[in-house]
């Protein structure tokens, strides 16, 4: 009897001994508590804009790297803006908890307080040592009162960026397929910042619009629709449509010559031919919705300002570039003929050449 209950016990242990290796082998410890990554981006919206651009803490390592830190991320527009032929890299930082809302396809996104949009210009194969040189980069800042500009001209070491609103020329040249070239490269002062962005009295982004943030961009992890990543950053609510119609780009050569003039014009142009902008008061209106109206190209517009012996008849002559206002001004490095005004002291030969062929393809009969 004694027996009995010997083996019964030793069977109850050797259960619950199984028992308990099962359930150790099931247990599953509390998870690890993943804290949410922030961005080490330096930010107090009653400082800013510091003083230096390495106050921010936009970069990781060298300042000249550009390398950007977590939550500073950056993009391309879909068509290029000509800037004297600087190359330009782009960003965009936003504080926690707070995204751009989508208004439509051809407006400037809303962007909430506290963003801070990016661009830095340079040069490569810059003379005499043939080195990347990064001549400004410049900030708007969007605060309670509205944006604000903040201009950053960088040192001959590359190594940090001063604060200056008062404009200055920078004399560049630089090597492109053994040919020499050269600039009196214009940083602009504040004024004339406000002169390009202005809306009214307003001073407001010009290119991150839905239709110019609507393309794949080749980032660290992969490449991905722009306005996706942006949504999944948490910098842009997703409530915006699918069928974001695309700005195309201007140098895209499988694309009509029409949309293509359409582009550049819109890309370099209607920030001041634009309603409330500053040549609202001449009769085009460059906007890519607008375009969609020759009248609005100049397409057989008279000008409402002769310039004197260039036998100019319309803003746009069909068939005629050489008596066309559009192609005359894109064509001047003159400072009061050229068009755009600002932003530019070369002839942009790839964007007149577009012009130009655009405007000879034209069939329209002017009256």
């Amino acid at each position: 009897m004694i027996k009995k209950y010997f083996s019964l016990f030793s069977i109850i242990l050797t259960c619950l001994g199984f028992y308990s290796c099962a359930a150790d082998d099931d247990y599953i410890p509390n998870p690890t508590h993943q804290p949410e990554q922030t961005s080490p981006v330096n930010f107090n919206i009653d400082e800013v804009p510091y003083q230096t651009l390495s106050e921010y803490n936009f970069f990781e390592g060298e300042l000249k790297n550009l390398s950007p830190v977590y939550g500073v991320l950056p993009f391309e527009l879909s068509s290029p803006l000509f800037s004297d032929y600087a190359l330009k890299k782009r960003f965009i930082w936003m504080p926690s908890n707070v995204s751009a809302r989508y208004l439509s396809d051809g407006e400037i996104l809303n962007f909430p307080i506290g963003t801070i949009l990016i661009k830095n210009f340079y040069f490569e194969n810059v003379l005499p040592n043939q080195n990347t040189q990064i001549i400004e980069t410049r900030l708007m800042i969007k605060k309670p009162e509205g944006w604000v500009f903040a201009e950053y001209i960088w040192n001959e070491d590359q190594n940090e960026a001063d604060f200056d609103l008062n404009g200055r020329d920078v004399y560049i040249q630089w090597d492109e397929n053994s040919t020499t070239n050269s600039v009196n490269y214009r940083v602009p002062s504040g004024a004339e910042c406000h002169t390009c962005h202005k809306t009214g009295d307003v001073s407001i982004p010009i290119g991150p619009k839905p239709r110019n943030l609507n393309k794949l961009y080749n980032y660290d992890t992969g490449t991905k629709n722009q306005l996706q990543r942006w949504s999944e950053m948490g910098y842009l609510e997703d409530t915006y449509p699918a069928d974001i119609e695309t700005l195309p780009s201007w140098d895209d050569t499988s694309q009509s010559l029409n949309l293509r003039a359409r582009s550049y014009l819109d890309i370099n142009c209607a920030h001041c031919h634009s309603e409330e902008a500053h040549c609202a008061y001449r009769p085009i209106r460059f906007d890519f919705e607008s375009t969609a109206n020759p009248v609005n190209l100049g397409i057989c517009v008279e000008p409402d300002t002769e310039i004197v012996g260039a036998g100019l008849t319309h803003i746009v002559n069909p068939g005629s570039f050489g008596r066309s206002v559009l192609y005359y001004r894109m064509n001047s490095v003159v400072e009061s003929e050229r068009m755009p005004l600002l932003g530019r002291t070369l002839k942009h030969e790839e964007g007149v050449l577009l012009i130009k062929e655009w405007i000879n393809s034209l069939t329209t009969q002017c009256n």
